[in-house]
This record gives C-alpha cells, structure tokens and sequence, in this order.
C-alpha cells in the first residue's frame, strides 16, 4: 500500500474575473485620475515611486466602485465560514478601498494588511497593453506564509506536498489582467515586482475586516 500524502494549511487564493468590466473598469480609471489630479502626492505605503491615494475610495470613487466591493464581500462571505454557534450575532463586512498609479520603475515592497480578514486587488489597467512579454515585469508575488523558516534547514530542498503539485517555492508570482480581481487572507505578505512597461498599471487594493453589530 502506498503512503497517504495530505497537504495541510493551505492558503486560499481566490481568481476572478468582473463581468462586462471594460465600462467598469473606464469609470473608475476617471475617477482615480480626477482624485490623483485634486492630490497629486498621494501617501505613501508599500509603493515604490507609485501614486498611492487616500484610503477612502469607497467614498470617492463614484457609483463604479460599488459594484467591485460587493463583488468583493459577496467572494469573502463564500470563502468564510463562521463557527460560532447557532444563533450569534452575525458578522459584516466593513471595506475600504484605495487607487495606485504605477509608472515605470514603480513597485510595492512586501507586507501584510494587519487588521483585515481579506485582501483583495483589483485591475483597472494592467498596464501591458495587451502584450505578453515577460519582460514588462509587475507581477504580484505572494510569499509563503511559513518564510524564513522553511528555509532555515537547507535553502536548496523543497517539500513535496502533492504528487500532482508543481515545484513549490517561497514565492508565487501572478501576471495581473485587466478586470481581473485576486483575494487572499489579509495575513499573506505580498508586494508588486517593478512595472518596466512605458504605460501606466492603474488598480485598486480593498481591505475587508469582520465586524459584528453590538448586542
């Protein structure tokens, strides 16, 4: 009989895409240019000689923004089970949402959103144009939740989880798509490669945290 192999502590990553999101997606690209007009310093965060607005886009960001955090909450309430008994005050969520500019060069360092259960990001422009080039750079990465630890042994050994799994490694890098939103735990570290294209990637990043009314 062959040995059982089970992957623990899995990370859910949640891939979609908006429907019809090319009329979405040009509203809100002129309702972040309006706000980067009216502030044109931004803040600064995890980015990298990007445009990083206030985060109060759920106010700001015009009727557009509506249905992306709904679409946001209504991911999250599929993805989260809640295992307090029967008859609990049941939670909400409570979202808030912020616009980044990337220009060449531009990055997000890595980090985590302490505080919000999920986190979401959302592209408007990915900024390749419709070209696939590799070289353009911008990925997401998101780091395994268990660094530097699993590598602390012997940084050249991999564990192998699954048969069917490809080589894991200590980053998982994704090439974002225009329309397409991406959801993890609040919890996992992650952060932008630099953008080497010559356009601009234009996206939104929404926080979700649990509350619960009081009793």
């Amino acid at each position: 009989m062959e040995p059982l192999v089970a992957a623990m502590f899995e990370t859910p990553l949640i891939v979609d895409m908006l429907p019809d999101y090319a009329a979405l997606n040009a509203q809100l690209a002129e309702a972040i240019r309006a706000r980067r007009a009216q502030d044109p310093a931004g803040i600064s965060r995890s980015n990298r000689l990007g445009w990083h607005s206030d985060t109060a886009m759920a106010s700001w960001g015009g009727p557009a923004i509506r249905p992306l955090l709904e679409r946001a909450v209504a991911n999250a309430n599929a993805q989260t089970i809640d295992i307090r008994p029967a008859g609990a005050t049941p939670f909400g969520w409570q979202a808030e949402a912020w616009a980044n500019v990337t220009g060449r060069g531009a990055s997000n360092q890595l980090h985590c959103h302490v505080g919000a259960f999920w986190a979401a990001v959302y592209y408007v422009d990915d900024g390749y144009g419709g070209s696939a080039d590799a070289a353009l750079g911008g990925e997401l990465v998101l780091e395994d939740p268990r660094m530097p630890a699993i590598l602390s042994e012997d940084p050249n050994l991999r564990l192998h989880a699954r048969p069917d799994d490809p080589l894991p490694e200590p980053e998982q890098h994704i090439r974002p798509r225009s329309g397409q939103l991406l959801m993890i735990p609040g919890w996992l570290r992650h952060g932008v490669r630099p953008y080497l294209g010559d356009g601009q990637r234009i996206s939104i990043a929404i926080n979700l945290t649990a509350i619960r009314p009081m009793a």
